[in-house]
């Protein structure tokens, strides 16, 4: 009898077992699917979660929710995500600053490379770089004339202390052997209300944060930082053809997921997200919002992580920079 029981415990556990792990293997998982954004609802991040979180809801045919957990420049949703469970339904939008400038910033709770499992590009965007016309400086050429005659007055503005926007200017400032000075803010609002009321003379702004005082005359665009000018800004040129090849830092947002998630649920991921991205509908709305959606293989998000912490990581020893 004693021997029937154990039979027939290990008989259950087994297809306890069995049915565990071919519901691990399940996708779309049979519950609600989350889309974890770092940041706070209104950003274009969580616009651009959004659009994509409705037309995953309609592809797979299972409810897709965007879930805000902002603070500490995004790295309190990396951290959820990677203790998330690892069964598909949580994945991240996650964002260039935890996944490739953070690490060499501050002690993390998890590593961005080890922890998370790449998924897809999401979207890349430029910064513009703004000034306004009391600087006197018409384009790129004049601003850098001006920023070597006057050595650390020439100030820039950023959103924090290691952002993308931050670690911009310190990159013009390597390739063009200039010595601008930082100014860091708490986010894209008052840095702007600090370039308008001249108390800066720069600022690497996001397009749609700086379109309306560019249209209004209130700001002059100089320069781009991505390898190809924006849509949004056809007219102006990128950092790369006014003299410095090869600069290329846009903002990019790509999905991931807990690192445990299953390979199989990780490629069907990749496979449902890179049709949205493809979606002649969501490419148009993304890209007026200033967006570029990028999708590709999960091999090549690996290794462009990986490529943009090791020149990001540079500039930070580089440049000495520290966080908040």
């Amino acid at each position: 009898m004693a021997f029937k029981n154990k039979f027939g415990a290990l008989i259950a556990l087994t297809l306890f077992c069995i049915y565990s792990f071919a519901n691990a293997q399940e996708f779309p998982p049979k519950k609600t699917i989350t889309i974890v954004v770092g940041f706070a609802p209104g950003g274009s991040a969580d616009s651009a979660a959004r659009l994509i979180a409705k037309k995953l809801s309609e592809d797979l045919g299972q409810n897709v929710i965007v879930d805000n957990k902002p603070g500490a420049g995004g790295n309190i949703a990396h951290a959820y995500t990677a203790n998330a469970t690892p069964d598909g339904s949580v994945i991240l939008f996650g964002s260039i600053g935890p996944l490739s400038i953070a690490p060499h910033l501050m002690k993390l709770p998890y590593d961005p490379q080890k922890d998370l499992a790449p998924l897809t590009m999401g979207v890349t965007f430029p910064n513009v770089l703004v000034v306004t016309p009391e600087l006197g400086v018409k384009n790129l050429k004049e601003y850098i004339a001006m920023a070597k005659k006057n050595p650390g007055k020439i100030t820039f503005a950023s959103t924090g202390s290691g952002s993308a926007s931050h670690l911009q200017g310190e990159l013009l400032n390597v390739r063009a052997d200039i010595d601008t000075t930082h100014v860091p803010y708490k986010g894209g609002s008052p840095a702007m209300i600090d370039l308008l009321g001249g108390r800066v003379s720069s600022y690497y702004s996001a397009l749609a944060t700086a379109d309306p005082y560019i249209k209004n005359g209130k700001l002059i665009p100089i320069a781009t930082t991505g390898p190809k000018r924006a849509p949004t800004l056809p007219n102006v040129p990128t950092i790369a053809e006014s003299g410095y090849p090869g600069f290329d830092a846009v903002n990019w947002y790509a999905f991931v997921a807990p690192a445990k998630t299953p390979d199989v649920i990780l490629e069907k991921w990749n496979k449902a997200l890179v049709a949205v991205l493809n979606d002649k509908a969501i490419n148009k709305q993304l890209s007026e919002h200033g967006l570029t959606p990028n999708p590709g293989s999960r091999e090549d998000l690996a290794k462009y992580i990986a490529s943009q912490s090791t020149t990001w990581g540079k500039i930070i020893a580089d440049r000495k920079i520290t966080a908040e």
